[in-house]
């Protein structure tokens, strides 16, 4: 009965918001057999009569043809007008209402799987939208798109209608439904309004159009529902070791994607900036244990040793064309072993490729230590998505420097400041500020704000943002004082240009803006390194022109005049 009660009020609301619909007179939505608008309301009208004027036109011609005893099929001009305008007004009115008496016939047999967010012309049982305005569609398509949206719950085929009963009443698992039904757009769109009937709650708002859901089906995201719009800006060019690049931010906060741009034009109009890979190894670090510490060491002895490096990086490499065991090192916490595994992977992120190495390493050594236990093939001594020393101090996935020196005036006529400035605000506020809140690879203004932007908008893993974003920015006067040289310093970009979500439409069109989408044939990782490096670039032009900003007592009335808005963004039908 509690089922049963959402769904009615779940199809009081959808009928009270197709009311508000129909109220604007911009866009009118009708069912199949509803009124049509007035422009078609003229057209019929003179077909109609133009149809009944030429009948009895000719009716009365041909009764007078056979009162006279003329032949009927001698035509004169006029009548032959007649015949014409007959057939053509006949053919018209056909047209028009032939199709809704022939529809309920047809439909059933052609439709049975036809979703509402598949063209009209495929779901013809269902309801159907038709916009006009003077014969011609004024609205924005975003503004027809969400209003079509809106209707969604309505437009939902008998069928459906079964299977999102029996997903609600627990008789098919909403995790199965893509597998089930074959078809990932269908299965999402049943899935939100079995949600919906479930929650009581309108997912109106969230997209579920337009989007590929075969592309993330057992990789990117499960049980999918829709997908959230994040706009995204560009900022540059940044002008980074003799290459141009324009950066890609998808963001929600104002004021970023302009502050980075700012940090751009002042690093191209000083001669750009420099940048250097230290780096390239992700690491994994499995826990395992032994009996007592004495043995624990043992195998830490031996994973160390040198002499056993071949055979080990052997066994770590047989699983992948681009996995290269680079080092090893171990931690002891009493008869527990933590052991980190660094290794190159080409232009992927590389997660799933080191584990896989991890755990080639690990059978081989069940030989020599059968007793060895492997409690978890991550202990966290990785350490990934988390703020952690070893990161900081080791690096993780590619450690770049960034630098550029600006000069005297573009840093009065762009950044609003001066070099000395600069350099005390960063030497109190990002060195000795930091310091004194304990901070962990946090000696930087906001170079998460700029990570965060670039990774979602090329498909990085977001919450890789955290040792990611490590980042040391140094500032010093340089040519007397006049000139400001100012670098960051990043141990830990964990960037990749294949897999996860690189490859969706969106963000592999981010990526293929910076010339590093896919993997490079010809050098591979090179990609990889190029995205970790424009990173790197982007975070200086930030801590740049955000350090800037503090300086010359910006900040507060930039945000104030881009990163705050009076309007209502949501949609209101």
């Amino acid at each position: 009965m509690d089922v049963q009660r959402r769904s009615s009020n779940t199809t009081n609301v959808t009928e009270k918001q197709r009311e508000k619909v129909t109220d604007d007179d911009t866009i009118v939505f009708t069912k199949a057999n509803d009124g049509i608008p007035l422009l078609m309301y003229l057209t019929n009208a003179v077909f109609f009569t133009l149809f009944f004027s030429v009948v009895y036109y000719l009716l009365v011609r041909w009764r007078e043809k056979i009162r006279l005893s003329d032949p009927l099929h001698v035509v004169s001009v006029l009548e032959m007008a007649a015949i014409v305008s007959f057939v053509a007004s006949f053919i018209y009115l056909l047209c028009f209402f032939g199709i809704d008496i022939i529809q309920p016939f047809v439909a059933p047999q052609n439709c049975k799987t036809s979703v509402p967010h598949e063209p009209l012309h495929k779901s013809m049982h269902v309801e159907k939208a038709v916009i006009y305005k003077n014969s011609e569609v004024t609205d924005s398509d975003k503004v027809m798109k969400e209003k079509t949206d809106l209707l969604a719950s309505s437009l939902i085929t008998k069928e459906d209608k079964e299977v999102t009963r029996l997903v609600v009443e627990g008789k098919i698992p909403s995790y199965s439904l893509e597998s089930k039904l074959g078809d990932s757009k269908r299965a999402a769109f049943i899935r939100r309004n079995a949600l919906e009937r479930v929650s009581g709650k309108s997912l109106h708002g969230l997209p579920l159009g337009d989007f590929d859901y075969d592309s993330i089906l057992g990789q990117c995201c499960e049980m999918p529902i829709g997908y959230v719009q994040i706009p995204v800006g560009i900022a540059g060019p940044l002008l980074l070791d003799g290459m141009e690049f324009t950066i890609p931010m998808a963001t929600t906060e104002g004021c970023l994607v302009a502050s980075t741009n700012r940090g751009c034009k002042a690093i191209y109009a000083s001669g750009g900036a420099t940048s250097i890979l230290l780096k390239d190894g992700m690491t994994r670090a499995p826990v395992v244990r032994f009996a007592t510490a004495k043995r624990a060491s043992e195998l830490k002895f031996f994973l160390e040793d040198p002499l056993n490096f071949y055979i080990l990086s052997s066994e770590f490499n047989k699983s992948s064309r681009f996995g290269r065991l680079q080092t090893i090192r171990c931690a002891i916490a009493g008869k527990n072993l933590y052991i980190r595994f660094t290794c190159s992977t080409g232009d992927a992120m590389g997660m799933n490729m080191v584990s896989k190495g991890v755990q080639n390493v690990l059978d081989y050594l069940q030989t020599d230590f059968p007793d060895m236990d492997v409690i978890g093939i991550s202990g966290n001594y990785c350490s990934d998505k988390k703020p952690a020393a070893v990161n900081w101090i080791e690096g993780r996935g590619k450690s770049v420097v960034c630098e550029a020196i600006i000069h005297e005036e573009i840093l009065k006529k762009v950044l609003k400041t001066t070099a000395s400035s600069l350099a005390e605000l960063n030497m109190l506020k990002t060195l000795t500020g930091s310091a004194m809140a304990g901070a962990l690879g946090g000696f930087n203004a906001h170079a998460s704000n700029i990570v965060s932007a670039v990774f979602i908008a090329t498909g990085q893993d977001p919450a890789q943002n955290i040792e990611s974003s490590h980042c040391i920015t140094m500032m010093e006067t340089v040519n007397g004082g006049r000139d400001l040289h100012v670098s960051v310093t990043m141990p830990s970009i964990e960037v990749g240009t294949v897999g996860g979500g690189t490859q969706l439409a969106s963000q592999s069109a981010c990526l293929n803006l910076l010339g590093v989408k896919g993997a490079n044939k010809d050098s591979p990782g090179s990609n990889a390194r190029q995205l970790a490096k424009v990173v790197a670039g982007a975070v200086l032009a930030g801590e740049l022109s955000l350090m800037s900003a503090i300086s010359a007592g910006q900040l507060v009335k930039s945000h104030m005049k881009y990163n705050r808005s009076n309007k209502d963004a949501t949609f209101k039908p």
